[in-house]
């Protein structure tokens, strides 16, 4: 199996066996689950806890407790700001004083907004304890995240600053359901591991010896430039590494990595077989429908009465069946898909426009293999309205 069918797997059996929890659904997501707090409430009892001055947590929902846990224990809590647009970390302040019912809400996603100090490269962060979240985890530490790369991509950033050592614990919880077993050749270098997993009921120390990401490998991290343009604290790190004399080409520039003739070849095939209607399997083929000329602007022929979504910033490395599969977990299947990987976007056309309301808003919070999706109407539909 790959990352992406144990994420699948995991993701469509905790909404079918409702222990998924708010935000729903938990497909493309950190998912929250029943018991997340009870997870999160072990914490205290592990030693690495008890000696951290300083913790830093992921700001994913079902890891609240892990947050207010360190609050309670006045301990230094850092929480990444969100896909790292504005800097690396908040430190949370909590205001002097404050009462249990206050920290509880530093601990969340708007606390976090409201009682925040943000921090840099230069912030001088010594962390003591990581937590992060995870979809899918191993009992010998391997970690699968959601597909996006932050927490890894986190990691190797603190190392580069100094803010890790070589025996700083990381910690994640879950789901019992979600400590599986992974194949080891499913990891990659720059993957982080993980050395205790706590779920509602069990605490397990992994004892994983696999070594951790000793900094960012920009050559197999799977980021674009275009990518790192909206990441300022990431450009700024590759330029200071780059300035330290170390190699920090892209995958997406590198001569030996990249062939971009061939991958636009491939983009072309996937895109005459998937410009079709959605059909389930084995069923009977249906004609394939027109697209007129104007590529920016495809209207299928038929469809006055639908409602076509524009989906943007696809990365180049996404294949269709991966949209698919995350547009059947949000219950969001189109009755055509018009594929147009090449040019790094799709357009779905909903018969409903109810359905392609619920698109467009649920799709706008889901971001897939590391890009967050540009979601709207498409132009014909604007100038409709």
């Amino acid at each position: 199996a790959s990352k992406w069918d144990i994420r699948e797997k995991v993701w469509e059996h905790l909404e079918a066996s409702g222990l998924a929890e708010f935000p729903r659904p938990v497909h493309g997501r950190i998912p929250n689950f029943k018991g997340s707090l009870q997870a999160c409430c072990s914490l205290r009892e592990l030693d690495v806890f008890s000696r951290a001055r300083e913790v830093k947590v992921d700001p994913d929902k079902p890891l609240e407790g892990a947050r207010l846990a360190a609050l309670q224990a006045r301990k230094t809590l850092l929480v990444p700001t969100p896909r790292l647009r504005t800097g690396l970390f908040n430190r949370i302040v909590p205001p002097p004083g404050a009462t249990k019912e206050v920290l509880r809400k530093c601990a969340t996603s708007q606390g976090v907004k409201e009682y925040s100090v943000p921090m840099g490269l230069d912030g001088k962060a010594q962390v003591d304890l990581v937590v992060v979240g995870s979809v899918a985890v191993s009992e010998k530490g391997w970690r699968i995240g959601k597909g996006e790369g932050y927490a890894d991509m986190e990691y190797a950033m603190m190392v580069s600053m100094g803010a890790v050592q070589e025996d700083t614990p990381v910690v994640t919880i879950v789901h019992d359901c979600q400590v599986l077993d992974i194949a080891e050749e499913l990891l990659d270098d720059h993957d982080l591991t993980v050395d205790y997993i706590l779920t509602p009921t069990r605490t397990i120390q992994t004892n994983c010896k696999r070594p951790k990401p000793q900094g960012i490998m920009w050559h197999k991290a799977n980021w674009s430039s275009e990518m790192l343009g909206k990441i300022p604290i990431l450009k700024t790190l590759r330029s200071r590494e780059k300035q330290a004399g170390k190699d920090v080409t892209l995958q997406d520039e590198h001569p030996a990595l990249a062939n971009t003739s061939r991958a636009a070849l491939a983009n072309k095939k996937v895109m005459a077989a998937n410009t079709q209607p959605w059909a389930a399997p084995g069923s009977a083929p249906v004609a394939q429908p027109r697209v007129e000329s104007d590529p920016v602007n495809p209207r299928l022929e038929g469809s006055d009465t639908a409602t076509t979504v524009y989906v943007g910033n696809l990365p180049a490395s996404l294949r269709v069946s991966e949209l698919k599969s995350a547009l059947r977990g949000l219950q969001l299947i189109p009755v055509r898909l018009n594929w147009q990987g090449a040019q790094h976007r799709a357009f779905l056309e909903y018969r409903d426009k109810g359905t392609a309301d619920r698109a467009l808003s649920s799709l706008q919070a889901l971001s897939l293999g590391g890009n967050a999706l540009r979601v709207e109407l498409a132009k014909s539909q604007r100038n409709k309205g």
